[in-house]
């Protein structure tokens, strides 16, 4: 069975919290941390959402992390996928539920209780499913039960005996002292399609897969939760081949560990400008300026010194092609191929649009698991700002950049943003304020000819020349010169006439 992989380095445990009530580790990624620590146990959960937005496949990871890891045995009931539909969806996990089925660990049924079968005296009543749900409990002695798309069950009840059923069903499960997982479709007008069940469960969590410029997002929010503090933000989720990642805010800041190590940038004299050591290890940094002013140039130098230091890279090239940036770079006088071929930088390479913001980076994530760089670059992020709404990309960048901090990894971002530029579109600055060390790249024209420029906007925790140099690549690499004509403003305009 596939080892579980964790989102962001989050560790599944639950906080240091006294709970008022006892949980039930969900074991999916993320969830026990919003939760603080799980479902509550031996209650009843609701998970509510849309088509295709993943209730049926986290209903089926709770039972099966269960059984897998903390020795529980499950039921799971379906009122919509049949047995063969579950155990082919969840082998592409590598969990194979006919094991657990055989080791009876895991009973699976589904279930159809048609009106023509739960009709009692003109009425209806669900007391075909307490003996079927007992049935199971007893085959596998399970602690945890899923009931999934349940509502499809109720919708042929009498509304005014609804909520009475419910109710008894809640109860039921209580008694029995099992941990009930069920699911339900999001309603029209209502939170669910009868509008009851959001008030009698313990805890609501809602699950939603939206479209974002033809892209589609899920995101998870914990509605209620009976007795427990939880986090009540919006968090992005995504389902990979180990089974669901929530991407939580990692609350870990004031215990991330600052290095006092520099590292060089791969430019001597872009380090004299940084008090002649660079940049701090496990720090963040942004390259920075309009098209074609060199800023893959500058994260280039950067991997290609730190790979001939035997320090491992990550490139993530989200615009040219490993192939290209290599063939490139030659004309600077840089071999990366050899870096490579060392197995000292490793690239990741998708176009922005191939899927959204949370599958890159977990893909990512994935990357840094099995080659476990010390430095990583990201070039440029600002193709990545397409994929959704500024604001989303800013929050996972932080999500990001906290985890790479947590790890003591370097990071360097390249961005297609300039002074002007956020003057125009305000969430650039969002974007330059959560890292280190900005670095700004631009070109003016003097006297008909085009200069490039650089300068150091700011860099946390050191010393660092406010002065602005002329940025000059040639056969022999990146040079920085005092200018020797007209000086520029950091602003783009000049000093004296033009």
């Amino acid at each position: 069975m596939k080892e579980k992989i964790e989102a962001f380095g989050l560790e599944q445990k639950p906080k240091t919290i006294k709970n008022k009530i006892p949980k039930s580790e969900t074991g999916i990624t993320g969830l026990d941390a919003i939760t603080n620590g799980g479902i509550p146990k031996n209650k009843t959960t609701l998970v509510i959402g849309g088509i295709g937005c993943g209730k049926t496949f986290m209903g089926l990871e709770y039972i099966v992390n269960g059984i897998d890891r903390f020795n529980e045995h499950g039921v799971f009931m379906s009122f919509e996928e049949n047995s063969d539909e579950l155990k082919a969806n969840f082998a592409s996990l590598g969990f194979d539920l006919t094991q657990f089925i055989d080791e009876k660990k895991l009973y699976l049924e589904h279930l159809s209780l048609g009106p023509e079968r739960i009709k009692e005296s003109g009425t209806y009543t669900i007391d075909g499913l307490f003996a079927r749900l007992a049935y199971a409990i007893d085959q596998v002695k399970a602690k945890r039960v899923v009931l999934d798309s349940l509502d499809t069950l109720f919708s042929q009840l009498n509304k005014d005996i609804l909520r009475l059923e419910f109710k008894r069903l809640f109860s039921w499960l209580k008694e029995k002292n099992v941990t009930a997982f069920i699911t339900a479709e999001r309603g029209e007008n209502l939170l669910t399609r009868m509008g009851i069940e959001e008030w009698i469960a313990d805890c609501v969590i809602e699950l939603d897969n939206r479209i974002t410029n033809q892209i589609g997002t899920r995101r998870i929010r914990i509605l209620k939760y009976r007795g427990s503090n939880h986090s009540q933000n919006e968090y992005p989720f995504a389902i990979n081949d180990n089974g669901i990642v929530i991407f939580p805010i990692i609350s870990e800041g004031i215990e991330q560990k600052s290095s006092p190590n520099r590292i060089s940038t791969g430019i001597k004299k872009l380090d004299e400008m940084l008090s002649n050591k660079g940049f701090y290890a496990g720090s963040s940094i942004l390259i920075s300026g309009s098209s074609g002013t060199g800023k893959t140039s500058i994260t280039c130098s950067f991997a290609d010194s730190a790979c001939r230091r035997h320090i491992r890279c990550l490139y993530c090239a989200f615009e040219e092609a490993p192939n290209q940036i290599i063939r490139n770079m030659l004309s600077i006088g840089l071999d990366l191929k050899h870096s490579v071929d060392a197995q000292y930088l490793n690239f990741y390479y998708a176009r922005p649009s191939l899927q959204n913001l949370e599958l890159h980076f977990m893909a990512i994530k994935d990357v840094i698991s099995y080659t476990n760089p010390e430095i990583i670059i990201l070039d440029p992020i600002t193709n990545l700002m397409t994929e959704g709404p500024n604001s989303d990309v800013r929050s996972m960048l932080t999500r990001f950049i906290d985890y790479l901090k947590t790890k003591q990894i370097t990071v360097m971002f390249s961005a297609a943003i300039t002074i002007g530029s956020i003057s125009i579109n305000p969430s650039d600055e969002g974007i330059s304020s959560m890292v280190d060390s900005w670095i700004m790249v631009e070109d003016i024209k003097v006297d008909k000819e085009l200069y490039r420029y650089i300068y150091i906007v700011k860099s946390r925790g050191m010393a660092h020349s406010k002065e602005v140099r002329e940025f000059v690549i040639s056969d022999n690499g990146i040079d920085l010169k005092v200018f020797r004509k007209k000086k520029p403003h950091v602003n783009g305009a000049l000093e004296g006439k033009s």
